[in-house]
C-alpha cells in the first residue's frame, strides 16, 4: 500500500509549467520534493531516460502546446455569434487570407477579447485539475496561499 507524503508544491510554478508553450521544453513535478523542473526535449541523455524510468516519482506536466491551443481557439471561436468576426477568427485559424494573429484581431473587440481569456483560464484550470486528479495530487487548504500540498 502507498504512503501519503505531503509536500508543498508553489501553484505559480506548476500553473507556469502548465501553461507554458516552450516547445523545447518538458516540464517535471517531482511528487517526493515538490520541484518543478525542465529537461530540455532535445536531451535524450540518461537524464531524460532516469525520468522516464521513475515515473511514480517524476510526473511529466503536459505542455500548452499548438494543438491545444487550436482546441481552445476552436472551442471559442464556435461560441462567437458576430457573423464578421466568427469569419475573421475561421479565417485564421485555416490560414485563409486575410488572417492575423487571434490576439491581434480580438484587440478590436474588447469584451470577446475578455470572454477568450477567461475560456482560455477556465479550460487551463480544468485541465489542470484533470490532470492533478489523474495523477492522485490532493489539495489542501494551501492553494490561497500560493502553495499546493500534495
Amino acid at each position: 500500500m502507498a504512503s501519503i507524503h505531503r509536500v508543498e508544491i508553489l501553484w505559480e510554478d506548476l500553473l507556469g509549467a502548465f501553461t507554458s508553450g516552450q516547445p523545447d521544453k518538458i516540464h517535471y513535478l517531482d511528487r517526493l520534493t515538490g520541484e518543478i523542473f525542465s529537461v530540455p526535449t532535445s536531451d535524450n541523455s540518461e537524464v531524460r531516460q532516469q525520468l522516464k524510468n521513475n515515473g511514480e516519482r517524476f510526473l511529466e506536466i503536459p505542455p500548452f502546446d499548438y494543438r491545444t491551443e487550436r482546441q481552445v481557439l476552436t472551442e471559442f471561436v464556435a461560441q462567437i455569434t458576430e457573423p464578421e468576426l466568427r469569419i475573421l477568427l475561421q479565417n485564421s485559424l485555416e490560414g485563409k487570407k486575410p488572417f492575423g494573429k487571434i490576439e491581434d484581431i480580438l484587440s478590436f473587440y474588447p469584451s470577446e477579447e475578455n470572454s477568450f481569456a477567461l475560456l482560455k483560464d477556465q479550460f487551463l484550470a480544468n485541465r489542470l485539475k484533470n490532470w492533478m486528479d489523474e495523477n492522485n495530487l490532493i489539495t489542501g487548504d494551501a492553494i490561497q496561499r500560493g502553495t499546493k500540498h500534495v
